[in-house]
């Protein structure tokens, strides 16, 4: 899941084959920006058929807007036109295997079939003499885990006395900067005694 819960684009356009192809990348653009690679294919090839439906049949012109909005973990992409007229789906045995990836200005629509097949749910809403809206959901593919800054750090308290030859005080955190340790008193050596000779008369005793 993205981190934004919804995200949303619209463009207004005329649904012919130049403008088709166009966009086709606009949306594939947009969902690899929101991290949605997983949604490109299907997403691309649906608004592809759904653009060429109004390209072949929509009256009385061409004009269109192309939305997608990804909201929570759903995408909808829609495609309103002008035209009242509701389409009908015409069923087909395996409507995927006519489609080809490398047909980027494809406009040969393979019918509201295939966005069936593809997609998690579809409809078409009705917007009374203004036209209609058709459009799909598909299901948004779970975020990926979150990469980690520094892998493998581990971070933990330092204990007391980690490092013995540089310990504080006794009594003082080891956060807490060391007072400068006082100079030792100076130690006086005990005073030598020094006898004093005292010169002797001779013949004189004691």
């Amino acid at each position: 899941m993205i981190s934004e819960p919804s995200r949303y684009y619209a463009v207004e356009l005329q649904a012919l084959p130049s403008r088709i192809g166009q966009i086709r990348r606009i949306v594939s653009a947009h969902l690899r920006h929101w991290q949605l690679d997983a949604l490109v294919d299907h997403a691309v090839l649906g608004v592809t058929e759904l653009l060429t439906n109004v390209h072949r049949h929509a009256r009385p012109d061409k004009r269109c807007t192309v939305e997608i909005e990804l909201l929570l973990d759903r995408l909808t992409v829609s495609v309103r036109d002008h035209d009242p007229r509701i389409p009908e789906a015409v069923a087909c045995q395996d409507p995927l295997d006519a489609y080809d990836p490398g047909e980027e200005l494809a406009t040969s629509g393979r019918g509201l079939a295939i966005v069936g097949a593809l997609s998690e749910s579809w409809g078409v809403r009705p917007c009374g003499a203004d036209g209609k809206v058709v459009w799909f959901t598909l299901a948004a593919p779970p975020p990926a885990a979150p990469a980690e800054t520094r892998a493998g750090a581990v971070y933990a308290p330092v204990a007391d006395g980690l490092f013995p030859a540089y310990a504080p005080f006794p009594g003082v955190p080891l956060s807490a900067p060391a007072e400068p340790a006082a100079a030792p008193a100076p130690v006086l050596a005990p005073a030598t005694a020094v006898a004093t000779a005292r010169r002797v008369p001779a013949g004189r005793a004691g």
